[in-house]
């Protein structure tokens, strides 16, 4: 392999992995442009070393082992973007997810499958970019919500149970957190409904808010 060999395919990592980070850092994910370059950049010198390797030992080495740790490695960095919030929300799978993609994307430049790496950045992208929208759209059309609800007390549980019953939606799951504030006195809960509204999750929210002891409603992604 030529050094200008060398350099397109570290170029074309660069490339590729930056498309993918600018979808993260826009949304301002924790794994943005230069960890996704990074990652590709990583993947793509591996299959290198890989190509190199094979070629001294006149194929006595295995050419995928390299690139099998690659992809089984890749797990811890993914693992370090995954958290889960104070409103016990799971965030940072797509990064991780990303991540390991862009991995797998730096693999197939490494070995110069150039036309793989190029349609799967594209894919990667168009996913991350485009299929978001599509999944809010399913959600805002959806009759389970999840929201997180702060009450004064518990005793104002149960005009919010009633509130329920009389607009028919059903509570699915209810467990308490606590406040997202310090100085606040009230209870923080988790609660999961199946509601239909002709004003969507919005006119759930409004008529929720107006319950007594409801001091604040927030609908969960």
């Amino acid at each position: 392999m030529t050094t200008l060999e060398i350099i397109l395919r570290l170029a074309l990592a660069c490339v590729c992995g930056g498309i993918i980070g600018s979808d993260r850092i826009k949304k301002r994910r924790p794994a943005g442009l230069k960890t996704h370059i990074l990652v590709c950049i990583g993947a793509t010198l591996t299959m290198i070393i890989n190509d190199y390797m094979w070629h001294i030992y006149g194929g006595m080495s295995d050419p995928a082992r390299l690139g099998a740790q690659v992809i089984s490695g890749i797990g811890f960095l993914g693992a370090g973007t995954i958290i889960v919030t104070g409103k016990q929300q799971v965030k940072g799978l797509t990064t991780a997810a990303g991540l390991w993609a862009s991995a797998t994307m730096g693999l197939a430049i490494g070995v110069g499958y150039y036309s793989a790496a190029i349609i799967g950045c594209v894919f990667i992208f168009v996913v991350m970019a485009v299929v978001q929208k599509l999944d809010n759209m399913i959600l805002a059309k959806s009759s389970y919500m999840e929201l997180y609800i702060e009450f004064r007390d518990t005793g104002d549980i149960k005009p919010f149970i009633e509130c329920l019953k009389k607009y028919n939606y059903k509570l699915l799951s209810l467990h308490f957190l606590p406040p997202s504030k310090s100085e606040e006195t009230g209870i923080g809960a988790m609660v999961t409904l199946h509601a239909k509204d002709k004003n969507g999750h919005e006119g759930v929210v409004s008529l929720i808010s107006e319950v007594q002891g409801v001091l604040a409603i927030e609908e969960l992604s």
